[in-house]
């Protein structure tokens, strides 16, 4: 079993940066693949960055250059660095398994990027 929690989120003006954080607690989140994902208002949740086992990243398109996951085995955490935030870049963002796997979904932290 796996418990997934995030946090880091807020309000930040176009341009600023935000770091996302998700612990999770369980034997397998060592060996497993991990994804941030994110659900505008309205829209379906999309996935933003995944990272494997030993390290190898990929992004979405929209936040190329822009986010950085990172994971931190020993202390069961998967990061993500959000810089130069974009208005389009509003969502609840999650963090879970490739694929996810329903019951791990936690609560979510909010990013609201406003002036």
């Amino acid at each position: 079993q796996l418990q997934l929690v995030d946090s880091g989120g807020g309000l930040v003006q176009p341009g600023g940066s935000l770091r996302l954080s998700c612990v999770g607690s369980g034997s397998i989140f060592s060996s497993a693949v991990m994804c941030w994902y994110r659900q505008a208002p309205g829209k379906q949740r999309e996935l933003v960055a995944l990272i494997t086992i030993g390290g190898r990243t990929n992004y979405a398109d929209s936040v190329k250059g822009r986010f950085t996951i990172s994971r931190d085995n020993a202390k069961n955490t998967v990061y993500l660095q959000m810089n130069s935030l974009k208005p389009a870049d509003t969502a609840v963002y999650y963090c879970n398994l490739s694929p996810p796997v329903t019951r791990y979904w936690g609560q979510g932290t909010q990013v609201t990027v406003s002036s």
